[in-house]
């Protein structure tokens, strides 16, 4: 089940009568829906919808924490949390990740309310940028945090 209206579909609760119909009919198709597939962002900006432009910088910090201490932070635009990022249902945003030159490791980010692939949020490499666009087509409150296919110790950032 997704965020998208949706049903879930437990295998373990069907019958078996209904699993053979359905491989005799050819077996489900899963479709991604149009608002979701598109995520070029010329494609977008040509379908006159708004364009909401996010431009974040992925950087570690050293930040204060209580008693003194210092804590090693994987930030957004130097912060924790990172900023908050607002749109309209149905805008198209389009969200640009750079990564200082003399930062020290790669950064990547996942935006729930994308509902696309992970793959489209790999690590952007010190000294890159790069960007990626979509419809917001779920209204909501998402969150959004450092991520990557190709991204060591992403645990460490989701933290």
């Amino acid at each position: 089940q997704t965020q998208m209206g949706a049903q879930g579909l437990d295998i373990n609760k069907m019958d078996v009568d209904v699993l053979e119909q359905i491989h005799q009919m050819g077996g489900l198709q899963l479709v991604m829906p149009q608002a979701f597939a598109e995520t070029d962002c010329g494609a977008l900006a040509d379908t006159g919808r708004t364009v909401v432009e996010f431009n974040l910088t992925g950087e570690s910090v050293e930040l204060p924490i209580m008693g003194g201490n210092t804590y090693n932070a994987m930030t957004f635009n130097g912060q924790v949390p990172g900023p908050t990022l607002r749109v309209m249902q149905g805008d198209v945003v389009q969200m640009t990740l750079s990564i200082p030159a003399d930062e020290v490791t790669g950064h990547g980010n996942d935006m729930h309310a994308s509902q696309m692939s992970a793959t489209y949020f790999d690590s952007v490499n010190p000294g890159e940028t790069s960007q990626y666009c979509y419809i917001a087509e779920s209204a909501g409150v998402f969150k959004y945090h450092c991520s990557g296919v190709h991204l060591a110790g992403m645990d460490q950032h989701v933290l």
